[in-house]
């Protein structure tokens, strides 16, 4: 296939949607790890028994059963809320339906989440707001026995195969410990790069605001593992599909040699989901075949494949600001939040929006923490870590915080549906200068034991 035609193809499925007049519609994911309050194991029967009182309880329809017969998704057909479970039965996700107010999603959120928190501590186990699951150590990291989530862990488990100048973890099942807050909006056309931009050189402070994701009794100088978890993995192979576009994109070319840059490594034939080692988009296409494996009957088998154009669908990136199909951004950087802060995630990202070219330019203009020869990138890195690093004012840093939290604001006071009310716990933090990773390994040095910061961070 010539080049063209591939850029063609990117274009058609990525950047035309985004020319479609739409809605600002919010959409807003929230990853929650399970816990049993007996230092064991998470109960998956519990987990399915609950799963089978929730979508009854609240009408939900069946839309997935894995190989055995359990549900691990279910949708609300009026609202489009979707309950599911993200890669292993240990990680719940509530993916609320598209609304244009925030308020009537958290209204959703919290009637869900009331429910569901109160039946798993019938059973003994609970919900909480932590970007690791702080029980990680007594689970069984078993994914959900489907062919996507098989296949997945099939491939992060063959880091060991690869001979690459680059530092893997040994956590190949991190996406059964770590859980998310994500949030998608709409983008426009004429927005598209200064959104990438901006909120690319937004990623520092996001880490001061919102990193929640310590691995205790590991790399517990990182507040936010997150990163390290998907950059250090196989998804990180291809640095282009993780992280965020750290490069100038001048134009929407710019944006589609970067995805062309970007790695596929999986596709399906016959329900059957096949893996293989990444390749660039721009040169699987240029493939007579492709050699992969698929799992039939309890092992894994090799089979040649053919690349064929709708194999673009399977493309799945990693990125910090992630160009969905859809025509919105996925902003996907944020670890999941104590719960009762559960939409300020949300909020921050759909103020911002709202006040994008003011952002822009008081990035572009900062001299806190740019112009001092570190790229937004290594920036992100040197503010996930408790200690922060001596170049930086912290007053000035916090004050930077502070002017970025006021225009996220500003925007949503300008929506005018009360969505700034969500604004307020980063208004705490910014004044504590802690956010809640440091608040836990405080608490914990100060000696709070972990079973009292688990329900603290679940209670909403």
């Amino acid at each position: 296939m010539e080049q063209g035609q591939i850029r063609e193809l990117l274009y058609q499925r990525y950047i035309e949607p985004t020319k479609k007049q739409r809605k600002n519609w919010i959409g807003v994911e929230i990853e929650l790890p399970i816990v049993n309050l007996k230092k064991q194991a998470v109960d998956f029967q519990v987990v399915h028994q609950i799963t089978q009182r929730f979508i009854s309880y609240f009408s939900f329809q069946v839309t997935g059963l894995d190989d055995e017969g359990n549900i691990f998704s279910a949708a609300e057909p009026k609202t489009g809320d979707i309950l599911s479970y993200d890669c292993s039965y240990n990680n719940l996700e509530l993916s609320m339906g598209k609304e244009e107010d925030l308020t009537v999603i958290y209204r959703r959120f919290r009637e869900y989440y009331r429910y569901l928190r109160e039946e798993f501590h019938k059973e003994g186990h609970t919900l909480t707001g932590m970007g690791i699951n702080p029980y990680r150590n007594y689970n069984r990291h078993i994914p959900i026995p489907n062919g996507r989530y098989r296949m997945l862990y099939h491939h992060l488990k063959s880091y060991d195969q690869y001979d690459l100048p680059m530092r893997f973890h040994h956590h190949p099942e991190y996406g059964m410990f770590s859980s998310a807050s994500q949030v998608q909006l709409d983008v426009r056309y004429d927005d598209l790069l200064t959104t990438l931009d901006a909120f690319s050189k937004l990623e520092p402070i996001k880490a001061i605001l919102f990193s929640n994701s310590v691995m205790l009794g590991e790399r517990e100088d990182l507040l936010c593992c997150r990163d390290m978890l998907w950059e250090n993995s196989t998804h990180g192979i291809n640095t282009h599909n993780v992280g965020m576009f750290d490069c100038q994109l001048d134009n929407v070319n710019d944006l589609m040699r970067y995805m062309e840059a970007s790695s596929i490594y999986c596709v399906e034939r016959d329900e059957k989901y096949i893996n293989f080692p990444p390749v660039r988009i721009k040169d699987y296409f240029q493939k007579a075949s492709v050699q992969g494996e698929y799992y039939a009957d309890g092992v894994y088998k090799k089979i040649q494949i053919e690349p064929e154009l709708e194999d673009l669908k399977y493309l799945r990136t990693f990125n910090f600001e992630d160009l969905t199909f859809r025509g919105t951004v996925e902003f996907r950087s944020v670890c999941c939040q104590p719960v009762c802060d559960c939409m300020t995630v949300a909020a921050f990202h759909l103020g911002l929006k709202n006040r994008l070219y003011q952002l822009e330019r008081l990035l572009k203009e900062d001299q806190v923490i740019y112009n001092k020869g570190y790229t937004a990138a290594q920036l992100r890195k040197l503010f996930n870590r408790r200690q922060l690093p001596a170049f930086v004012d912290q007053d000035a840093l916090y004050r930077l915080a502070k002017r970025v939290t006021d225009l996220a604001q500003e925007g949503l006071a300008e929506r005018g549906f009360g969505e700034e009310q969500f604004l307020a716990p980063l208004y705490k933090r910014i004044e504590a200068r802690a956010n809640p990773g440091q608040v836990m390994m405080r608490a914990l040095e100060q000696g709070t034991n972990i079973e009292t910061l688990i329900n603290q961070y679940g209670a909403l």
